[in-house]
Parts: structure tokens; sequence; C-alpha cells
């Protein structure tokens, strides 16, 4: 089985970690956390995940928490994608700032998905204040990933997005502006949420 995840054809990795999945074996852990680390495949990545998170927490979520200290950009995003899905408590001490500031965007977002998830009730508001840091950050896809991630902590975000809205740097006020119309209205999705930021952008650019 561990050969047939190494397989140079995706259809025969994404079988090999469904079968994994189907009759789980910790006997497989080190595989799976191995590929991880370096599957191409978005879809083989999320039958990996699935495929860990069918095996006991107790073993799993140490070994991720490991990989989110010590492995390379894509195996500390796995494993924070998979630590989300698998929802344990425990899994909150891998949300450390250094992570929730990674300067690899995509473990960044993978950071900010599980940290919503994670968080301990009481704690959303010190997230909140952390998440802040990164408003304007990177391009549409990182923000809109960051403004979801706040939007998930619901109201307690507001005090912060309006200390945002004032801020001197334009990407960040714009930022804050949109993010406040996903918060006031998370079903209009993200055309929204450009919209605002384009036209707070704008703004800013004429008037300067």
């Amino acid at each position: 089985m561990n050969e047939l995840l190494r397989h140079h054809a995706s259809s025969v990795r994404l079988r090999a970690a469904l079968d994994i999945g189907t009759t789980p074996d910790l006997q497989f852990l080190d595989a799976l956390l191995q590929r991880c680390a370096v599957e191409p495949d978005f879809q083989v990545r999320e039958m990996l995940t699935w495929a860990l998170i069918r095996l006991p927490a107790s073993a799993t979520v140490p070994r991720l928490m490991e990989e989110v200290r010590w492995g390379g950009a894509q195996a500390r995003s796995q494993a924070l994608h998979t630590l989300s899905k698998v929802q344990n408590p425990s899994a909150w001490e891998a949300i450390t700032s250094s992570v929730l500031v990674d300067p690899d965007d995509e473990v960044a977002r993978s950071a900010w998905r599980a940290a919503v998830v994670l968080v301990p009730a009481g704690s959303e508001s010190a997230l909140a204040t952390m998440l802040s840091t990164q408003l304007g950050r990177g391009g549409h896809d990182v923000q809109r990933s960051l403004s979801r991630a706040l939007v998930a902590l619901g109201s307690v975000i507001e005090e912060m997005l309006r200390e945002a809205a004032s801020s001197t740097d334009p990407a960040v006020r714009a930022h804050a502006l949109a993010t406040e119309a996903l918060l006031r209205d998370p079903d209009t999705g993200f055309a929204v949420f450009e919209a605002k930021r384009v036209d707070a952008l704008g703004v800013v650019d004429s008037a300067g």
C-alpha cells in the first residue's frame, strides 16, 4: 500500500488513500503523513486527510502537531488542515502566534481556518486581535481566507474592524471595510467583499 501512495498516477494514489481510510490501520500513519508533505494533487490530499481522520485522534493529533512544528510548508499546511477536520481540543496548542503569521501564505491560511475551529471558548477576542495583524496581507485569495476566518468568530471582531478601518495603511482599511461587509451579510459571498475592497482602494487611490 505504501508503494501505491507513491505511484506516478494520481488515480492510483487516490484509490490507495481511499482503501486505507476504508479500513483504518495505524500502521499506515507514517506513510499518510509522509505523502501529505509532498502530494501535488488536491483531491489526493483531501483523501489523505480523510484517511487520517479515520484513525484514532489519540494517535494522529500528536503527530500532526509535530508536523506543524517541524515540517516543511506543505506538511505544515496539510497538518493544520487535517487538525481542523479532527477538531480535537488539544490541537489548539499547535495554533501559535508564529503559525498564524507564517510567511508562507498557504500555511497561514490553513492556520487561520484551523484556529477559528479549534479556539477555546473565551479566547475568541484574543484570536481576533492576532488575526487582525494580518489585515491587508496578500492578494485576493489570501484576504478572502482571512476575512472568512474573522467572520466565523462573529461579533467579537466588530471593534477590531472599526479600529482597522481607520488605519493609515490603505490596504488594511480596505480589507477591514470589506470584512465588515461580509460580517453584516455573509450570504452575499465574496463578490461583495471584492467590490467593497476595490471601491475602498479606489477611493484611497483617487484621493492620493
